[in-house]
C-alpha cells in the first residue's frame, strides 16, 4: 500500500485523464464535470488554522512557530493536494481568491481613500491579502509543473461595492482581478475550462442577494459592467455564483414551501457556492433543498457539502451550547457515515448537472464552519477525521458518474473515470 506523508493514500479514479493534461477541458450541454472548492490562503504571512474546530495533517516547516499548519506556497503541500483532488476524481478546482479584492489590486491612494476605515483592517493586512493573491497565482505554474490534468477555475470577488470603484489608473479592482487571473489563464493554457466557448470565471457575490433590479444590487451592477466593457465578456464567459440560495424564495421559479430541489429564475442565472439539505429534519424550520438552474434540458449547476448550517447557525441557544440547532445538517450520522453529504449526491444523480461542485476541500476557518467536528464541511485530510473524508468523497463521486446518461461528450472520461 503507497503510504503519502504518513497515511494511506486512497486508490486514484483518474485512469483516464493522462491524454488530455495538455488541453483545456472543453465542457459542453452534454459534459459531467465535477469542481471542488478550493482556497490557497494559508501561509506564514496569511491566514491561519487557529480558529477552526480541525487542524489540517499536513504541517509546514514555516507554520509551527504559531501553532501549526501549513503554508500554501510550499511544494510539497501543493503536490499533496494535487495528488489527492486527483484521487478522488475532480476534474478542476475553484480557485478562491473572493475577499478584500480592493485591497489586494488597488494603490495606497484607493487604500487610503476608501479602505482606511473598511472593514478588514486593509492598511495593516494588506501585505497578507496579497499574499493569498500570489498564492493562488502560484498554482498555475505549480500545477503546470507536475503535469496534473486538473484544471482551475477563477473566482473573483463581487461581496463588496468597492470594486467597481476606479482607482488612480481608472481601473477598478474587479477588472484588475479579471486581468490578472487572464494573464495567468493565457500563460497556462492546459489550465483552463472552457464553456460557451471561452474560458470560465465565477464572480462570488455572497450571500442574500436581492432579487429587483430596480434598486440596482451589485451583483446587477457588475452584469452592468460586464456588458459595457465587451473587452472582458467577449473573451471570458462569467458565472455568477452565490450562498443560500435555498433561504431565497424570491430568485425561485416557484416561491413556494418547497418538496424537493428548488429550481431556480433564469432571470439571475446563479449558480449555487452553499446550500442547505437536511432531509430528516422534521421540524417546521425544515425542509430545506438545494437550488438549481437549467440550461435548455440540462441543469446547469448543483453543489453538495458535508455539513450545512440551519437558518440561526449551527449552536442553539448559541455558539458554544450543544445540543445543535434542530435544521443543522451534520457531517456524521450515525456510525460516522456521512449522511449529508450522501443525501445531497443522491439529488445530485437525480438532477445530472453539467457542473457538479462540492463544497469544499480546505477553507478550515471559523465562524462559517461552525464550533465542532460535525458542522466543519471540508474534506482535506486532518487530525478529526483522517483520511475518512477523501475516500466517502471519492465514493460518491464514482457513484454518481456511473450513473452519468449515455451519450457522447467532449471527454469520454466525464461520465467513466
Amino acid at each position: 500500500m503507497l503510504w503519502v506523508l504518513g497515511f494511506a493514500a486512497i486508490p486514484s479514479a483518474h485512469a483516464q485523464q493522462a491524454p488530455y493534461i495538455d488541453a483545456p477541458l472543453v465542457v459542453t450541454d452534454e459534459s459531467h464535470i465535477v469542481v471542488m472548492e478550493y482556497e490557497a490562503w494559508f501561509g506564514p504571512n496569511a491566514i491561519t488554522f487557529q480558529n477552526s474546530a480541525a487542524i489540517p495533517l499536513l504541517q509546514s516547516a514555516d507554520m509551527q512557530a504559531i501553532g501549526g499548519g501549513y503554508d500554501s506556497a510550499d511544494p510539497v503541500v501543493i503536490k499533496q493536494h494535487v495528488r489527492w483532488l486527483e484521487q478522488v476524481g475532480v476534474n478542476a478546482v475553484i480557485a478562491d481568491l473572493t475577499n478584500d479584492v480592493s485591497c489586494i489590486f488597488n494603490s495606497k491612494w484607493f487604500v487610503e481613500k476608501y479602505l482606511e476605515n473598511a472593514p478588514g483592517d486593509c492598511p495593516v493586512l494588506q501585505a497578507d491579502f496579497q499574499s493569498i493573491r500570489d498564492n493562488t497565482g502560484n498554482l498555475y505554474p505549480a500545477w503546470a509543473k507536475l503535469g496534473t490534468p486538473l484544471k482551475l477555475v477563477p473566482q473573483l470577488g463581487g461581496i463588496d461595492q468597492n470594486v467597481l470603484y476606479k482607482d488612480i489608473d481608472g481601473k477598478t479592482a474587479f477588472e484588475k482581478e479579471i486581468e490578472y487571473f487572464g494573464a495567468l489563464m493565457s500563460k497556462y493554457p492546459e489550465r483552463q475550462v472552457i464553456y460557451e466557448g471561452k474560458p470560465l470565471m465565477l464572480v462570488f457575490l455572497g450571500a442574500a442577494q436581492d432579487p429587483s433590479i430596480s434598486d440596482n444590487p451589485l451583483w446587477y451592477q457588475l452584469r452592468t459592467f460586464l456588458k459595457d466593457h465587451p473587452a472582458l465578456s467577449d473573451k471570458y464567459t462569467f458565472k455568477f455564483i452565490a450562498g443560500y440560495l435555498d433561504s431565497q424564495p424570491s430568485l425561485w421559479v416557484n416561491p413556494n414551501t418547497p418538496t424537493g430541489p428548488v429550481k431556480l429564475s433564469t432571470e439571475y442565472g446563479f449558480w449555487s457556492w452553499v446550500d442547505r439539505l437536511n432531509p430528516t429534519c422534521t421540524t417546521a424550520l425544515c425542509p430545506y433543498y438545494p437550488s438549481y438552474n437549467l440550461v435548455g434540458k440540462r441543469v446547469e449547476n448543483f453543489t453538495a457539502s458535508i455539513a450545512t448550517a440551519g437558518q440561526d447557525g449551527w449552536g442553539c441557544p448559541n455558539e458554544n451550547t450543544l445540543p445543535y440547532c434542530s435544521d443543522d445538517a451534520l457531517r456524521y450520522g450515525k456510525d460516522q457515515t456521512y449522511a449529508t453529504f450522501h443525501a445531497f449526491m443522491e439529488e445530485a444523480r437525480a438532477l445530472d448537472p453539467i457542473f457538479l461542485i462540492l463544497h469544499q476541500f480546505n477553507e478550515f476557518q471559523y465562524p462559517d464552519e461552525g464550533f465542532d467536528v460535525n458542522t466543519n464541511d471540508d474534506i482535506e485530510p486532518s487530525n478529526q477525521w483522517s483520511a475518512l473524508s477523501l475516500k466517502v468523497v471519492r465514493d460518491e463521486i464514482a457513484s454518481y458518474r456511473s450513473r452519468c446518461p449515455a451519450g457522447p461528450a467532449e471527454r469520454p472520461s466525464d461520465c467513466t473515470q
